[in-house]
């Protein structure tokens, strides 16, 4: 009989040869969501592995790759996530959408509150939309008089050195909302937050638009990956 080569990998045993504690699905039943780690959560979202590779491991190699930051994990696109040997469209689709879901669901937190009334606030609310795309777009958001949240807008996209914001557009939809005053937003997928030279023309020309119409610009926010520039908070506004 040929002897099996030192160097030749051994198949990896599969989640279900684990003890039924450490199953990534069996965990969450027993336990609760909280108590598995982000490889694990992945794991039960890619569903299985390979002959070497248990889906665990393999999420925390998807993982690794990004640092393990979930934020920079959700800028993967299908074809990113398809460079990783065990993972086929409908893997990558099936991460591709849950982390949607999760974005979705931070930003429909953020419309329930009632009211604006600091920078902050409107940070918390935007980023979840546009904090971690890899391309710049440019969003309003439209308030009533006493501030609270009617809509959020986006005006438009482009790459990632910039977009187009046309303050025609942005007051058009903001008067068709019926909206008392906007905060204006984008993105820099860059994660630096230093207001360029368009970024404080933009800003000037409509705030002088929003005086003419009675239509208030509160603000203007720049975000990046972990943070953001506030106009207003910096009294370029």
């Amino acid at each position: 009989m040929k002897n099996k080569s030192l160097d030749e990998p051994s198949p990896v045993k599969g989640i279900k040869s684990w003890a039924e504690d450490d199953r990534p699905r069996e965990k969450l039943l027993a336990k609760s969501k909280k108590a598995l780690t982000d490889a694990e959560l992945l794991a039960i979202i890619i569903g299985s592995g390979s002959a070497n590779e248990s889906a665990v491991d393999l999420s925390k190699r998807i993982l690794g790759s990004v640092s393990n930051n979930l934020s920079e994990l959700s800028k993967l696109s299908v074809n990113d996530l398809l460079r990783f040997k065990g993972i086929g469209y409908a893997k990558a689709i099936n991460i591709v959408a849950a982390l949607e879901l999760g974005r979705r669901r931070r930003h429909s937190e953020g419309l329930q509150r009632k009211s604006i009334s600091s920078s902050r606030e409107a940070y918390e609310l935007m980023h979840p939309l546009i904090g971690d795309i890899s391309y710049e777009e440019f969003w309003i958001i439209t308030m009533n008089r006493g501030n609270m949240v009617k809509r959020t807008l986006c005006i438009s996209e482009g790459g990632v050195a910039g977009t187009v914001a046309d303050p025609k557009k942005i007051f058009k939809l903001a008067l068709e909302d019926n909206a008392s005053s906007i905060i204006l937003c984008h993105n820099h997928p860059s994660g630096l937050i230093k207001p360029s030279e368009n970024d404080i023309r933009i800003t000037k020309k409509c705030k002088e638009s929003g005086v003419f119409l009675d239509l208030p610009v509160l603000d203007h926010l720049i975000i990046g990956n972990d943070g953001y520039f506030s106009f207003a908070d910096e009294g370029l506004l």
